[in-house]
């Protein structure tokens, strides 16, 4: 699932902490970090930082229970 414009990268991380299952970030190498895991998101969040910008114009996750990728949705159309 491609996720585009998330501003409020804190209630992202609520998200996938709140998530039953594995939940990935997929870089653009190809690589897969383990999101629900604090060093993975601070890595995550250090990249997101370096240019100045609290927000990430597109990122890829894969959640591999149903109920997770639903509520990644939620949180993609509701905020």
């Amino acid at each position: 699932m491609k996720l585009q414009n998330v501003k409020d990268v804190r209630k992202l991380f609520e998200v996938v902490d709140s998530c039953k299952g594995k939940v990935e970030l997929v870089t653009g190498e190809g690589d897969r970090l383990n999101l629900k895991s604090k060093l993975s998101q601070y890595i995550s969040l250090s990249g997101i930082f370096k240019d100045g910008v609290p927000e990430i114009p597109e990122m890829e996750i894969v959640a591999y229970d149903p109920e997770d990728v639903q509520k990644l949705f939620n949180f993609m159309v509701n905020g």
